[in-house]
């Protein structure tokens, strides 16, 4: 059966019962009368970037994994997750059928100097204009670590009370624990398997550091250069880097927020893809609905984000997008920008396990009686 290849409007889908060559399986068409259709694939061949979006148990992070899958078993492609709830550990275990190559990070930790200067302010919760912020930026100018910028603020010939109100700033930074001079860079990133940056245990702005390290260092290394901006073919990478953020409204509100703007608008040259997924696109920038060249829509029912969608619709878009959106979990309405095209899916089962599924206490109750009843066997 012909397979339609997501984010392709080259003609180069697939034939009969074969997944294309660098294109993941993602799901079936849902046909009008709820009837399963063809096969559907998502091109990891080119850059892309994409958006996924949906309310609480309607699919939004398990469509992401589904991708992330997908992503980490086609060749040639750098696939990072950043995982603020820490449900996306599953990716790292055994998979149903086809290995996926990954890897959990328990505890991810960037370089300081990943953070560009003019954003350590904002960072550590002052202004740029500030004479703290100013103290602390210009430490962050002068050296590439954060030890070293707390030794130039102690040294600096500032005021004793800036220089202690900069020092606690960044002595609370170094208590977040992810910044190390040995820490992740573009290259140990792209190794071939699937990376998950475990922040579940982070605040939002540990949380967004690290993003906004990792989002600026693949951005960089497929430029070529340093983190300084200076060219640096020793710091390049082959692959080409997919960046999977689950929760993206508190990314596009922090400091990560300049470099995934940056992927979304100048990503596709160098070879860089973003895949935001939220449950609030109305609480995200413009640019990161209207630069999606995917946008996969599970169910909606805010106005606010069903009018944050419909703003950007293309002319191609029958109706009303309301109308349009799917009800049932796991089935999603995809506009596909590449084709010009809409279309219903159903997404496939996950290969690997799933960790976002929402606690219940009627479980909770089960698997009490289920100890008891082994206690009372045993004994």
């Amino acid at each position: 059966m012909h397979t339609e290849v997501l984010g392709r409007g080259d003609g180069t889908d697939a034939a009969a019962d074969s997944t294309p060559t660098f294109a993941g399986r993602f799901g079936h068409h849902r046909a009008r009368d709820g009837s399963r259709g063809a096969p559907v694939a998502v091109d990891f061949d080119r850059p892309h970037a994409a958006l996924v979006v949906g309310k609480r148990g309607y699919g939004k992070s398990y469509t992401l994994g589904v991708l992330a899958e997908e992503a980490a078993r086609t060749p040639g492609v750098a696939p990072v997750v950043i995982d603020p709830m820490g449900i996306f550990r599953g990716l790292a275990d055994d998979a149903v059928g086809e290995a996926v190559p990954a890897r959990a990070v328990d505890a991810p930790r960037i370089r300081a100097d990943a953070i560009p200067p003019a954003d350590w302010p904002t960072l550590v919760g002052t202004g740029p204009d500030h004479p703290v912020g100013a103290l602390i930026w210009h430490a962050a100018d002068a050296t590439a670590t954060l030890d070293g910028m707390r030794e130039a603020v102690a040294d600096s010939d500032a005021g004793s009370e800036v220089r202690r109100a900069a020092a606690n700033r960044l002595r609370r930074a170094a208590a977040w624990g992810v910044f190390d001079p040995d820490g992740l860079d573009a290259g140990s990133l792209a190794d071939g398997s699937a990376t998950v940056l475990d922040c579940s245990g982070l605040d939002d702005a540990p949380s967004n550091a690290v993003a906004a390290g990792v989002a600026a260092a693949l951005y960089d290394a497929r430029l070529g250069r340093s983190s300084s901006g200076a060219a640096d073919s020793a710091a390049s990478i082959d692959r080409l880097p997919w960046l999977f953020v689950d929760e993206a409204h508190v990314f596009f509100e922090g400091v990560a927020g300049g470099p995934l703007r940056t992927l979304l608008t100048r990503g596709r040259a160098p070879g860089v893809s973003l895949v935001a997924a939220t449950q609030r696109p109305s609480a995200l920038p413009a640019v990161a609905v209207s630069q999606s060249d995917l946008r996969i829509v599970h169910r909606l029912t805010a106005g606010s984000d069903v009018r944050a969608l419909a703003a950007a619709d293309p002319a191609y878009v029958d109706g009303d997008l309301a109308a349009s959106m799917p009800t049932e979990p796991g089935e999603a309405l995809v506009v596909d920008d590449t084709a010009e095209a809409t279309r219903t899916v159903a997404i496939r089962s996950r290969d690997t396990p799933h960790d976002g599924s929402s606690p219940r206490a009627s479980t909770a109750v089960r698997s009490a009686h289920s100890g008891a009843a082994a206690t009372e066997t045993d004994e």
